[in-house]
């Protein structure tokens, strides 16, 4: 695989690069165990003080970062800049509080007898970091952030076409002052990954993607007995109920399928609505999508710029076009652009049956599929209806329902009159195919700690300790 930034709405190869070699591989490796060494020695105080540098570095040249993004892969300029905003606020929430996130946490010594027992967290090493191109900086901070404050070094191996991205993160967390090692990119295939993983020296994984990825690097995992954190992919549900507040949920609907240029694990993408609000649910929610606005992602009036690949936009044309020549019905949009690029429209598309590829399938792109149900036990039986499990959305003002969704909706993620999104308070992952562990909130930082127990007795003999062995 080539790595190289393509420029999406033009089609154009604007830099490419050589993959590093297995050498230059082995000595990222080495130096990146170094730099553990190094950094798991130095204060929480002080990685805190390096990455509210990265958070004020990420605010200062937010424009241009933002603009390569674009560049790279086609987000709009102005979710980009959002995206590095984002990015350094998770910076300082980490910064801010890890000291409380990784302090001893105390048990009951009685009931163990002992005088001390507790709980400590400690870091585990260099840690790889497989990232996916749809948000190139928020993925790749969110892992980044916690993981150095807890005194792990990180290897990121990111998305071919998102390179120049991926060595400004390098640069980020090095002109921030952390030790060398502690944050270093490889820019190297997905070949290379067995390899890498497989290392004694790099103990455990993370991966954004698909979910092939994810069995793929779960295998070789578990073949070196290292932990992983998997976030894969979504077929997120928006659940539309009578007492909803229609003009707020169409609203939200279409920018909860579209962000991203529709490029996101947890956009919503099955919107199941009751029969009694259906017509003017559909009618408000493709009169929404039809109205935005497809071009230059750089243009500030621009809603929907193109999606990241080629291959990636014949991959939704097809899963729509595989719809409708079953039986579906196309609301609006569904036809690809005469353009230089890769670009899609906003499409609605209903009337669909599980024969068809959109009813099972994550669509990767600006393409919805509404659904008509006739109560609450079949939105739920449609929205738990497919192998994933990441985000979930259901509109109603019925409390009783909301209490019921929360807890009838197989997701890691249930958002009740919102769109889902993730913040650094809250844990963020999947159940099902949709991966395992958490990122983000505290869950995320000791995902990859040791978890390590310590008991303390008075230091004599009294025979009566010990008498157990597990």
């Amino acid at each position: 695989m080539s790595i190289a930034t393509t420029n999406p709405a033009t089609g154009e190869v604007l830099k490419t690069y050589d993959a590093m070699s297995p050498d230059q591989v082995d000595a990222a490796i080495a130096g990146a165990d170094r730099g553990f060494a190094e950094l798991r020695g130095t204060s929480i105080a002080q990685r805190g003080r390096w990455l509210t540098a990265a958070a004020d570095l990420l605010d200062a040249e937010r424009a241009d970062i933002a603009r390569t993004m674009t560049t790279e892969m086609g987000k709009t300029y102005a979710s980009a800049q959002a995206e590095a905003a984002k990015c350094a606020t998770a910076c300082r929430f980490y910064a801010e509080r890890a000291e409380r996130f990784l302090a001893d946490e105390p048990a009951d010594a009685a009931a163990v007898k002992a005088t001390r027992a507790f709980v400590r967290y400690q870091p585990i090493g260099p840690v790889l970091a497989v990232m996916p191109w749809n948000f190139p900086l928020w993925q790749v901070v969110r892992f980044a952030a916690p993981a150095l404050m807890a005194g792990n070094t990180g290897l990121l191996k990111h998305a071919s076409n998102v390179p120049q991205t991926a060595l400004w993160l390098e640069e980020l967390f090095r002109r921030a002052g952390f030790p060398e090692g502690a944050f270093t990119t490889l820019l190297v295939g997905s070949d290379a990954v067995e390899r890498i993983l497989g290392d004694p020296r790099v103990r455990a994984a993370t991966l954004t993607g698909s979910e092939a990825a994810g069995r793929s690097i779960a295998s070789v995992a578990g073949r070196n007995l290292k932990k992983t954190v998997l976030e894969l992919g979504g077929s997120d549900p928006f659940v539309v109920m009578p007492s909803a507040d229609l003009d707020r949920a169409a609203e939200v609907a279409t920018t909860a399928r579209c962000q991203n240029n529709g490029q996101s694990c947890i956009a919503a993408k099955r919107f199941i609505v009751h029969t009694d609000v259906f017509d003017a649910f559909a009618e408000r929610f493709v009169a929404h999508m039809s109205a935005l606005t497809v071009g230059d992602p750089m243009d500030a009036g621009t809603d929907v710029g193109p999606l990241a690949s080629e291959r990636g936009r014949d991959e939704v044309a097809a899963q729509v076009r595989d719809a409708v020549d079953r039986g579906a019905r196309l609301l609006c949009g569904g036809e690809v652009p005469d353009r230089a690029g890769w670009w899609y429209p906003p499409t609605v598309v209903t009337d669909l049956t599980p024969q068809m590829r959109m009813w099972g399938e994550e669509v990767f792109g600006p393409a919805a599929g509404l659904y008509r149900v006739a109560s609450y036990d079949e939105a739920v039986e449609v929205a738990n209806g497919t192998s994933f499990g990441l985000g979930a959305n259901a509109w109603t003002r019925d409390p009783a329902e909301q209490e019921r969704f929360a807890t009838d909706l197989d997701a890691g993620n249930v958002f009740v009159n919102g769109m889902t999104t993730s913040y650094p308070e809250l844990p963020f992952g999947g159940v099902r195919n949709s991966g395992y562990g958490r990122e983000l909130s505290a869950l995320g930082m000791r995902e990859f700690c040791n978890v390590k127990t310590v008991w303390v007795g008075e230091g004599v003999a009294t025979g009566g300790a010990g008498s157990h062995a597990e």
